[in-house]
Formats: C-alpha cells, sequence, structure tokens
C-alpha cells in the first residue's frame, strides 16, 4: 500500500520529472519509486542487482509506469556515473534523487573496536561514499534543468547511536547541509528523512521481538509501528512544491523517538 492508497488517483504533481533512485529494486526504494510513478514521474530503478532492478521495472512497466533500471554500485565512482549518464540519455536528464541504498543490519551496530576493520570500510563506503558519489553525478543534470531535489535517507539511530552504523547515518545528516549549502546556488534542494521503527521485512528479521515491543510500548510517543507509507509521504512533501521552502534538514519519522535530539 503506498502513501496515496484510496479512492483517488493521486495528483500527478511530478508528470514530466525524473527521479532516480538508489536501492530502488526492492523495499523503501521501490515503494518510493511505486508513489512517484503514481504522481506522474519516470523513475530509474538504480541498484547493485541488475536483475531484481529488471524484475521490478518489468512489474512498475506493466502497471503502466515509465521506468529504466540500471546497475549501480553506489560505492564505486565510476558505475554511478555510467548510471547517471544512462538516465541522463534515456529521460534528458535528473529532477529527483533519492539515495536510499545502504548497509542496515545489526551486524553494523557493533562497537568500533570489535566490528572488522573492512566491515566498517566498506559500511561508510555505501552509506556515507554512496551518497557523495551519487549527488556529485547528479548535480549537472539537476543544475541544467533549473534545479532538483535530493532526498537522503538517515536513521533515528543517527540521533542515539554510536556504533558504526550509527555514525554512518550521522554523517548523511552531515552531507545534506554541506550539500544543500553548496548546491543551492544551483536551485537543489538537499534534505534527509530518519525513519524509525518501520514494518519493513528485514528490519523484522533482524531485530529481537521484545525490542521491537519495548520501542514500541516505552520508547514511542505514538504507540504504533511506523509503516513504510509514513516514510514515503515524507519523502514526496519533501520533493514537491509544499517543501520548496524546505533544505538542509533531517525529517524524524520516529512516532516521537527519540523527541529530545
Amino acid at each position: 500500500m503506498t502513501a496515496s492508497s484510496g479512492t483517488h488517483e493521486p495528483a500527478r504533481r511530478f508528470d514530466g520529472r525524473v527521479a532516480f533512485i538508489t536501492g530502488g529494486a526492492a523495499g523503501f526504494g521501490l515503494a518510493f519509486a511505486r508513489e512517484l510513478a503514481e504522481r506522474g514521474a519516470s523513475v530509474v530503478l538504480a541498484d547493485i542487482d541488475a536483475a531484481a532492478a529488471e524484475r521490478s521495472a518489468a512489474a512498475l512497466a506493466a502497471a503502466g509506469h515509465t521506468v529504466l533500471p540500471v546497475r549501480c554500485d553506489v560505492a564505486a565512482e565510476d558505475t554511478v556515473d555510467a548510471a547517471v549518464a544512462r538516465a541522463v540519455e534515456h529521460f534528458g536528464g535528473i529532477d529527483i534523487l533519492v539515495n536510499n541504498a545502504g548497509r542496515h543490519l545489526t551486524r553494523y551496530n557493533l562497537p568500533f573496536q570489535t566490528l572488522a576493520r573492512d566491515d566498517v570500510r566498506e559500511l561508510f563506503d555505501v552509506n556515507v561514499m554512496g551518497v557523495v558519489n551519487c549527488s556529485l553525478a547528479a548535480r549537472p543534470s539537476m543544475a541544467a534543468r533549473g534545479g532538483g531535489s535530493i532526498i537522503n535517507i538517515s536513521s533515528m539511530a543517527s540521533h542515539i547511536g554510536t556504533s558504526p552504523y550509527a555514525v554512518s547515518k550521522l554523517a548523511v545528516r552531515g552531507l545534506t547541509v554541506a550539500f544543500a549549502t553548496e548546491f543551492a546556488p544551483d536551485n537543489i534542494r538537499v534534505n534527509a528523512i530518519s525513519p524509525g521503527l518501520m514494518d519493513t521485512e528485514s528490519a523484522m528479521a533482524d531485530l529481537p521481538a521484545e525490542l521491537v515491543r519495548d520501542i514500541i510500548d516505552q520508547r514511542q510517543l505514538i504507540h504504533r509501528q511506523g509503516r513504510v507509507a509514513d516514510i514515503v509521504a515524507a519523502l514526496i512533501y519533501l520533493c514537491s512544491a509544499e517543501g520548496g521552502f524546505v533544505t538542509g534538514e533531517t525529517l524524524k519519522v520516529t512516532g516521537g523517538f527519540p523527541l529530545y535530539s
């Protein structure tokens, strides 16, 4: 179910716009792509799993949407540049970039002293350098089209944690401020979303049930689990005209946890 589910067709406010979504083959990325496509955008599913991107693109195309699957390893600058170039050649440019791809399993929530240095490096290559690589690659096309919107996916952990994962997502928030400042002359807005505990398959498979219950019942102010649709709605706001006066911000969608940071 998408953020616009209901009896009415979602307003096609993104007609003529192109959205490049990393990690677009599944999860949040595919949900973002589906909602943007339903609102008129052409979407690029950029994913390291080329076969999964092809399958998801076929499903979107069968629903009548305009979609391009591309292989993209966000940690590798050359594949990012190639994926962006292909999107620009195919659609004429990029208006929306969603930096969604990332490493997020609990294995990265170990202390720095415990996590192998190679794992730390891989985590930062994907979660941090991935945002750098994709943002810098997409900027020229966005600037040529008069501006655009970049949405980075951070995490609730960035507001409360000190693990390698939390620090990588804190860096994403820092990059959001840096790129909002640096890209402003090109009329490119840059914002981030920090999702809380969401009912995704990967999160539920990875987290102990007692921790999930504790967060919902004891730590959140809204005592239900977050839904993918909550994050989709935040993204639609931030990259639409309604969010046109917002840049450099991180929007927490966490049910009120942690409210103090």
